[in-house]
């Protein structure tokens, strides 16, 4: 085991995208494991593009990473040290421990993963917080039912490609929106969406009108912006909107809203704001249901795995700005 214990911090909140200013890479010790903590050991880092609004000063629905301090950021390990009696050396993790390559925890809100289930990164994509997300955003704020139209934004993103899967599976008629031509292939041959549009070389109202002739009862929403305001056009009577995410806003110096959110009232649809850490005592329901799935093959995960340090950290989160990523967008961090 290494002695030092590199760690990526934010030194200044971003204007527009993260720069390399925006940065510090630190070292300190490795953590010991006081009474009742354990040490772990990070092998992997999720990166979500909620992390840029993180980064930001104000109100959110969760504070934000202070100046200074290590950034937050979901991640897997093996336990290296403990004097925790419910986690034992060698004990496969999950919990916010940060951008850093070794993090102390007293246990909370830590999930101990079973490897003989799944890779332990199937737990940043499918069997995580992601496909969480997507499992309480479909079934709690969109309520689907057999027979929905289901449209996903963000849709060959880590979220978005598991919940369109979810919906397939539940009887849905799932239409995907993503950016290029692969991207929208892959929906529709290796995820099984019923149809793809390509916001990139498509006018997706008039993509909408074509592959939802019947209207949208629910909208997955990760992008916000135009996407948003075209899909606001085409909504059918009580149509659901999940708003999970806003990707195309992250990193704008003025955020828009919705210019046809008048539709709401003329469709009397709905529109959330959906959270995953409000269905806490919920998880491992929604996990063993997922498990299942994976199981009998009727959901893919799938996990865009780039290999680096602790250093990269910064490059790889800006490939999800940039649209690079399929999947699950993960750090491995490589010993070294």
């Amino acid at each position: 085991m290494n002695s030092i214990n590199r760690q990526v911090r934010l030194a200044a909140r971003p204007s527009g995208l993260p720069k390399a200013s925006d940065w510090e890479v630190t070292s300190e010790p490795v953590p010991a494991a006081g009474p009742g903590q354990f040490v772990v050991a990070i092998s992997h880092l999720s990166v979500d593009p909620a992390m840029r609004g993180w980064m930001n000063a104000g109100a959110s629905y969760i504070p934000p990473v202070e100046v200074g301090a290590v950034m937050r950021a979901g991640a897997i390990g093996q336990v290296t040290a403990s004097e925790h009696p419910g986690f034992a050396i060698g004990d496969y993790v999950y919990g916010t421990f940060g951008v850093q390559e070794y993090a102390a925890s007293d246990g909370k809100g830590v999930i101990k993963l079973d490897t003989s289930l799944a890779e332990p990164t199937t737990y940043l994509g499918a069997l995580g917080m992601t496909g969480l997300t997507a499992y309480f955003a479909l079934f709690d704020v969109g309520r689907i039912q057999e027979g929905d139209t289901v449209v996903i934004s963000g849709a060959a993103g880590a979220v978005g490609s598991v919940a369109g899967q979810i919906a397939k599976l539940k009887g849905c008629r799932v239409i995907g929106i993503a950016g290029g031509q692969d991207k929208c292939r892959m929906l529709v041959d290796e995820f099984g969406f019923d149809a793809a549009i390509d916001y990139k070389s498509e006018d997706v109202r008039t993509a909408l009108r074509e592959h939802a002739p019947g209207r949208v009862d629910v909208y997955f929403d990760n992008v916000g912006g135009d996407v948003l305001d075209a899909v606001l056009t085409r909504l059918a009577r009580g149509a659901r909107i999940i708003i999970c995410g806003a990707v195309s806003q992250y990193n704008a110096e003025q955020v828009t809203g919705p210019a046809n959110y008048l539709s709401l009232l003329v469709a009397r649809a709905s529109m959330t704001g959906m959270v995953v850490f409000d269905y806490q005592d919920r998880y491992p329901g929604a996990m063993a249901e997922l498990a299942q799935w994976l199981r009998d093959g009727q959901l893919v995960s799938r996990e865009h795995i780039v290999h680096g340090s602790i250093s990269d950290f910064p490059d790889v989160l800006l490939m999800l700005f940039a649209g690079h990523n399929t999947g699950k967008l993960i750090l491995a961090l490589d010993p070294g």
